[in-house]
């Protein structure tokens, strides 16, 4: 799982049918995440632009979205109540 900011929308009118109906987000990775790239992610909990949120990824994204046929990888799951007490421990 992984925090991100969210930065954008992706609309897409031609989709999977277990995806209809469903929203993308843009997610910016934290610096400390370790993830290289901007992630697009199923929104399953009505998260907006500027958001912090927790993201699912793999197989616990289709669990996150509900739906284990559909062809999700990353899947909002969380909205971060308050990104000041976000706590990073380094190892």
């Amino acid at each position: 799982m992984i925090i991100g900011k969210v930065v954008g929308t992706v609309i897409c009118t031609r989709k999977n049918s277990n995806l209809v109906g469903s929203k993308f987000l843009i997610v910016d990775p934290m610096e400390k995440m370790n993830a290289n790239s901007r992630i697009v992610a199923v929104d399953n909990v009505g998260a907006g632009i500027h958001d912090i949120v927790l993201v699912a990824m793999g197989s616990s994204a289709r669990i996150g979205y509900e739906d284990l046929n559909a062809p999700v990888d990353a899947c909002v799951v969380g909205i971060v109540d308050d990104p000041q007490k976000i706590v990073i421990v380094e190892e």
